[in-house]
């Protein structure tokens, strides 16, 4: 900045005073009663030669004997050129409100004091060799000889999960830079006012005078701040370490008289800032103007509201990963089911875009089922099959021969009786112990696009399987589209086939039998017959007898959108789960998890979700009448790892909430582009949760084969994690 806001000494040790003493209006008496301390201390930097001094901030409790086990997040806070480490104790009273308020978890603060190049050194390593005030290296001392020290002096959370690097103009500069330079550190950044300018500073900026920038006897190089600033940092992001920003700055900064250096207000600056980050596939980012200039009118409540925005991921305890390793092909692959073997191996399901295994590949998407030995890793066989269109499947079935039916689409001609399909068919499979394909049924209306979203193992060895049809396949359209249910025979013949739905839309999604019917559940844009429609899209849930009699079908949901995607057969009943926008409890959608009886009433109903989207998928009987449901989700019901997230939920018999585990990569898991849920589950003999969806991320081996990979985690049923 070309301003100097340099606290004087005397309002610095009245702020410094009431930091200690937890002093501010409107505080809470909660605050006021559990205060963390501040005390300054230093530490020795190699790179410098000498000490870097410091604040510190610990909360309350953290010289506890009780917590003397506790690892704690960090926040590093850089303050602005001409300031120094008192500067941030002010907020040392909103730390103590937010974390006893549970908005915040209990962190330690430091407070960084930079004197280098006459309090102008822009937090970065110096190659000025002025003699009257050379540059120093000072991010080489704070980011590795500081946050080392730190890390040997306090209990942290040493990740960069539980590290926050903020900073207020040129400290929002620095806290940018960090963030960007240095991701395997840190991976949470609030930039408040940041003193950046693109491509260069003005004439009569503050950045060109103090060295920072500088090299040999000059005290600003050109090259040396552009190689420095955040343009040249965003292509090298590692979208594997994935940085949550926060940004704001005041609606009052200061303006440049000079027209023609309007871009480089700080307000304009940070917009420009804010649009260049929220395109990498590394950052996600807030952006806030605050009314107010460049003081602590904005700097203050931005500190507090970008902490609740970046609070839910900053966690002493890192994430969950998913084991490896990835199954699939350099391209784009799907998850497409999965179903426990008597042995306690595993088959997946899968539609690659490649060769797997050496397989003959047909083209576009290929359908793919891999066998897993007992130690659900060691490939026993692949099978793949498909034709030049895609073909993609949608469910995995185990049998009691260790067989296994899927199901899914085809727009081609699969079972090689639909020479010159014109849309996608339906179609069905059984294959056998060893991998061989026994036989495979593909039906459709020859004109218009059928698929088949589930399979389910009938008692006699045959299947039921369950989608969707736009034209009529087993009866007049009602609509737009048509749930269709069918029972196959052992052989593969068609034994019946249900058409049914309302005016719109109608679709189903998953399917569950047991000896006396099946149930299918899924999702009405315009209502079912002989239910009320409540508003946007609805789910249902409807019960079959083994001949193909609809006993009943209820409908769920509210005025916005909610599906049903999985449903179980449990000792009580049945529960199908999904998602609800209508009445969501933060926002997005929720996970809706909702339990029957066997004639169709309603036992209980439960919603877990935060403020990202949320969704179930799958449900799992558990002993006891308890389930588990396998969901994605966007938000932080759990320890966050990435964008969206695996979520295991496990309910009692009476639909109590039991836990919510969170597990996942750095990026998309569980969902696909589209915003749709791409996992499946099945239940071992053993119990434990087998668990297989699609992945953009890497998983904890570090594998990553293409665009999208499918996954494999053996989930403990108690612990809800891999």
């Amino acid at each position: 900045m070309r301003r100097s806001w340099r606290l004087g000494s005397v309002a610095a040790v009245l702020l410094l005073a009431a930091g200690l003493a937890g002093a501010v209006p409107g505080g809470a008496a909660a605050s006021r009663e559990r205060l963390g301390t501040l005390t300054t201390a230093s530490a020795h930097s190699a790179a410098l030669g000498g000490p870097i001094d410091y604040t510190v901030y610990l909360p309350y409790g953290y010289t506890d004997r009780r917590n003397a086990e506790v690892r704690y997040p960090v926040l590093y806070l850089l303050h602005g050129r001409g300031d120094t480490m008192s500067a941030w104790t002010r907020v040392k009273a909103d730390l103590d409100r937010m974390i006893a308020a549970g908005e915040l978890p209990p962190v330690i603060a430091i407070l960084p004091d930079a004197p280098w190049s006459s309090r102008g050194s822009w937090y970065v390593d110096s190659a000025y060799t002025g003699a009257d005030d050379p540059g120093r290296p000072v991010e080489t001392a704070l980011t590795r000889d500081l946050v080392s020290a730190v890390d040997a002096r306090y209990r942290t959370a040493a990740h960069r999960g539980a590290r926050l690097v903020g900073g207020y103009s040129m400290g929002g500069f620095g806290a940018l830079r960090y963030a960007l330079a240095h991701p395997d550190l840190f991976a949470n950044a609030l930039v408040l006012s940041p003193a950046v300018y693109r491509p260069l500073p003005p004439s009569d900026s503050s950045a060109r005078e103090f060295g920072g920038f500088g090299s040999g006897d000059q005290r600003f190089s050109d090259e040396v701040y552009q190689r420095l600033n955040y343009p040249a940092l965003l292509p090298t992001l590692d979208p594997d370490l994935p940085i949550r920003m926060y940004i704001a700055v005041g609606d009052d900064e200061w303006a440049n008289p000079n027209p023609e250096d309007a871009v480089h207000d700080l307000d304009y600056e940070a917009a420009t800032l804010y649009n260049a980050v929220r395109r990498s596939d590394a950052i996600t980012a807030q952006f806030r103007v605050v009314d107010g200039g460049h003081d602590w009118d904005v700097w203050r409540p931005s500190f507090v509201d970008g902490l609740r925005e970046l609070a839910p991921t900053l966690r002493a305890t890192p994430p969950a990963g998913i084991p490896g390793p990835a199954y699939g092909t350099d391209g784009t692959d799907w998850a497409g089911g999965v179903a426990a073997t008597p042995d306690g191996g595993a088959v997946l399901g899968y539609a690659a875009s490649g060769s797997v295994a050496g397989q003959p590949y047909a083209g576009g998407l290929d359908a793919v089922l891999t066998r897993l030995g007992p130690d659900r890793r060691t490939v026993r066989w692949t099978a793949q099959f498909g034709t030049p269109a895609n073909d993609r499947l949608y469910g995995v079935a185990p049998l009691p021969d260790g067989g296994v039916l899927t199901a899914g689409y085809t727009r081609g001609d699969l079972d090689g009786a639909h020479p010159g399909n014109p849309a996608d068919d339906a179609f069905v499979a059984k294959l056998t112990g060893a991998g061989e394909r026994a036989w495979l049924t593909q039906v459709g209306d020859p004109a218009r696009a059928d698929r088949f979203y589930a399979v389910a193992a009938a008692p006699d060895g045959g299947a039921y399987v369950a989608g969707y049809t736009s034209g009529a396949y087993a009866g007049t359209s009602a609509g737009d589209k048509d749930a269709v249910l069918a029972r196959i025979t052992p052989d593969g013949a068609v034994a019946w086939s249900r058409q049914f739905g309302g005016a719109g839309e109608d679709k189903a999604y998953a399917v569950a039998a047991d000896a006396s019917g099946v149930y299918v559940v899924g999702s009405t844009s315009a209502g079912m017959p002989g239910t009320s429609h409540v508003g946007g899209v609805d789910g249902w849930l409807a019960r079959f007898t083994p001949d193909g009699t609809r006993r009943w079908l209820v409908a769920e949901g509210g005025p916005g959108d909610d599906l049903l995607t999985g449903v179980a057969v449990t000792e009580t009943g049945v529960v199908a789960t999904g998602g609800t926008r209508g009445d969501a409890t933060a926002g997005g959608s929720d996970a809706l998890t909702v339990a029957y009886d066997a004639t169709g009433r309603q036992r209980w109903r439960s919603l877990a979700g935060g403020r990202g989207d949320d969704a179930g998928a799958e449900v799992l009987a558990l002993p006891g009448g308890e389930v588990a449901v396998v969901c994605f989700t966007r938000s932080a019901l759990g320890v966050p790892a990435g964008g969206a997230d695996v979520l295991t939920l496990r309910y009692d018999r009476r639909g109590r909430q039991l836990l919510a585990a969170q597990y996942g990569t750095a990026r998309d898991d569980a969902v696909d582009a589209f915003g749709e849920e791409n996992v499946y589950a099945a239940r071992a003999a053993d119990g434990t949760l087998l668990v297989s969806g699609l992945t953009t991320g890497g998983l904890a081996d570090g594998a990553v084969l293409g665009n999208g990979d499918v996954f494999l985690a053996p989930v403990d049923p108690t612990r809800g994690l891999p």
